[in-house]
């Protein structure tokens, strides 16, 4: 670490998306992920909720609203030098709208995925949601 530098902690928040028995997965762009393949999420916001931020991120993101979210896991990862991550994983409903790419958000060319179906290389964090919905676990401590 250089000196004068501390490590971070980023609170973030992952949705998968059901429409029709399928999730919602985009292809990320930018640095982090770049080519991988991530369901809508991001940084809480201070003083922001889990619901208030996955619902945020998902109309950000993709242009589509979401209901009925729920509580599916907790991890804690670092995957990134002097910063570590802490996920809440959420599920959701597809409530209206088609996903939209935009050229300002790091993830497009969205489609929807059957579970035996996916796309790769995924990205970790939705990786640990899609193994948590799979397995019923819902803790992942330092992964």
């Amino acid at each position: 670490m250089v000196e004068g530098e501390r490590h971070k902690l980023k609170p973030c928040v992952g949705v998968m998306i059901w429409k029709e028995g399928k999730i919602l997965l985009g292809k990320r762009k930018g640095s982090h992920g770049q080519g991988e393949y991530s369901m809508p999420g991001g940084h809480l916001e201070f003083q922001e909720s889990f619901v208030d931020c996955a619902t945020r991120e998902t109309l950000e993101e993709s242009g589509i609203k979401i209901e009925n979210i729920k509580y599916l896991s907790t991890s804690t990862y670092c995957r990134h030098e002097n910063r570590q991550d802490i996920l809440i994983g959420l599920f959701a409903d597809w409530k209206e709208n088609e996903p939209k790419t935009y050229d300002h958000e790091k993830i497009g060319e969205w489609n929807w995925y059957s579970l035996d179906n996916l796309p790769s290389p995924l990205f970790y964090p939705s990786e640990l949601i899609i193994d948590s919905y799979k397995t019923g676990k819902n803790f992942y401590d330092k992964e």
